[in-house]
């Protein structure tokens, strides 16, 4: 893959269904913004399975791994395990997948210096009781692994992001054509770029 220029790198984010039905849309989003990072692309969908498990992108291997981690949970809280490790794996995606397409989703590219990194510092970790506080998954949920998993659902986490530029670049291209990603230039991106700042001054 062609080196980006840092201050070109583009990440991938989705506001996921409780994000949008919670009405955060605006606050995600001012938090973004303010970093400095630009939005260049953006729309409100309902996903369709197909590209939520294209999203997702896990093999067998990943599946089998999780898989059995499940079931040797299982055995130890004296569980039944009434199905192939395999399957308690891909039902993590089945879960995730259930969630994506039960409404709108907000999905968009932002870019802007180390954009993945930042992104990923504002959304916070995956679990939001264990988020730091100050982070959007942090401050604006509750939800949590062991309740998620106690009600056999994906984890109600507000936003998906991006964990590296290359994933980005393979994500976008599931949720947005080329054509819908716009180049423009913020006044801006002059403080934060320009080297000399010529012209501020009259």
């Amino acid at each position: 893959m062609e080196k980006v220029r840092p201050k070109r790198e583009r990440s991938f984010v989705i506001i996921k269904p409780d994000g949008v039905q919670r009405g955060l849309m605006g606050e995600i989003l001012r938090r973004v913004e303010r970093t400095g990072l630009k939005f260049i692309a953006m729309k409100l969908l309902v996903p369709t399975e197909d590209q939520c498990w294209e999203h997702y992108h896990k093999d067998d291997e990943w599946f089998l791994s999780k898989g059995n981690r499940i079931t040797n949970d299982r055995k130890e809280q004296g569980l039944p395990v009434d199905k192939e490790p395999i399957e308690y794996g891909k039902d993590i995606i089945r879960a995730n997948v259930n969630f994506f397409t039960s409404g709108p989703v907000l999905a968009m590219v932002v870019e802007g210096n180390q954009s993945v990194a930042i992104v990923k510092k504002l959304v916070g970790g995956t679990e939001p009781t264990t988020s730091d506080v100050g982070t959007i998954r942090g401050d604006l949920t509750v939800d949590s692994y062991a309740l998620s998993s106690i009600d056999g659902r994906a984890v109600r986490n507000l936003v998906h992001c991006s964990d590296s530029p290359e994933e980005a670049e393979r994500e976008m291209k599931i949720w947005f054509s080329e054509k819908e990603l716009i180049g423009y230039r913020l006044v801006g991106e002059q403080i934060l770029y320009d080297v000399n700042l010529d012209g501020i001054l009259e």
